[in-house]
């Protein structure tokens, strides 16, 4: 099986997009994906692209993805944020996540970040353990934070806002 990575184009976002749902399903969110193909090709093929995407192919077929943005940490300056990377089920342990993976680190290499970081989910202890053996910290100390669109609507709302 010969496996080739490279830089997504606007023509492979609706892949993408089945993607990001699949890895949705795996993270018991099936509903969560708000997102269409357009959004994706408007967000990261415009003038100043929200994101970088990566694609994993298999006999010219999508299999897999990873899909990083810059952050900047006031402690380090700019870096990289792995938003997803997903493989689809049947080419799992084949070797696409590893290549994706690997070209995700190269990018930042190559941006000459200070930082890769990314957030797994502590049930995933596969994604986990391959995160450590590959030399990332995965901390345990940190909660991640999220505030939904409603949430920030009712909390301007509150503070009399809105």
């Amino acid at each position: 099986m010969e496996i080739n990575i490279r830089k997504a184009d606007k023509q492979d976002m609706g892949a993408v997009l089945k993607l990001i749902r699949e890895l949705a399903e795996f993270e018991k969110e099936p509903d969560a994906v708000v997102i269409n193909e357009s959004d994706l090709i408007r967000d990261g093929f415009g003038k100043d692209p929200a994101f970088h995407c990566f694609v994993a192919e298999v006999d010219n077929k999508i299999e897999g993805m990873a899909l990083v943005y810059f952050r900047y940490s006031t402690w380090k300056g700019k870096t990289v944020h792995l938003e997803d990377l997903i493989v689809r089920e049947e080419f799992r342990g084949k070797g696409l996540g590893s290549a994706l993976y690997t070209q995700v680190i190269k990018f930042a290499k190559e941006e000459k970040v200070k930082r890769t970081e990314w957030v797994v989910l502590n049930w995933n202890k596969e994604a986990a353990d391959f995160y450590r053996r590959s030399g990332a910290n995965v901390l345990e100390d940190w909660d991640t934070v999220q505030m939904t669109e409603q949430a920030m609507h009712q909390y301007l709302e509150n503070k009399g806002i809105l």
